[in-house]
């Protein structure tokens, strides 16, 4: 019994390192493909929680203030006053509560990773992403 148990544990812990293996995977395509340029991407965090799985992707540098940052990465901030910032959602009820505001979301919904670009809000920033990345932008009606 004791062994099953422990046999589990292993098992639950390796899926959720490897589910953190694919989003910082996935947070690295993404911050690469916004900022080609750069050879570091400035973050800013409302959710300091976050700060290490951001902090271990390479050329991701997350920052204290948000005026030093990139691109802002919010997961649980309602009110975002941040005209002059890239926004980018990180769950799924900040995404929808932002659409209007935001270039898009990562969030994971039944156990899967969801990755969804807003068309106007890239075309507003004067973003245009690689072919890659081109199947998750989606129109939205606000």
């Amino acid at each position: 019994m004791i062994r099953s148990l422990f046999l589990l544990f292993i098992f639950i812990s390796s899926l959720s390192a490897s589910s953190l293996q694919t989003e910082r995977k996935i947070y690295q395509t993404i911050l690469n493909a916004l900022f080609p340029q750069k050879k570091t991407v400035y973050i800013w965090l409302d959710d300091k929680s976050r700060k290490s799985m951001f902090e271990n992707i390479y050329g991701i540098k997350v920052v204290e203030y948000q005026i030093d940052a990139d691109i802002l990465i919010i997961k649980k901030t309602y009110n975002i006053n941040a005209s002059n910032k890239i926004v980018f959602a990180d769950g799924y009820l900040v995404y929808k509560q932002h659409k209007h505001n935001i270039i898009g979301g990562f969030y994971w919904q039944k156990g899967r990773p969801n990755l969804v670009f807003i068309k106007d809000n890239l075309r507003k920033e004067g973003i245009k992403l690689p072919k890659g990345l081109q199947e998750y932008i989606e129109e939205d009606e606000f």
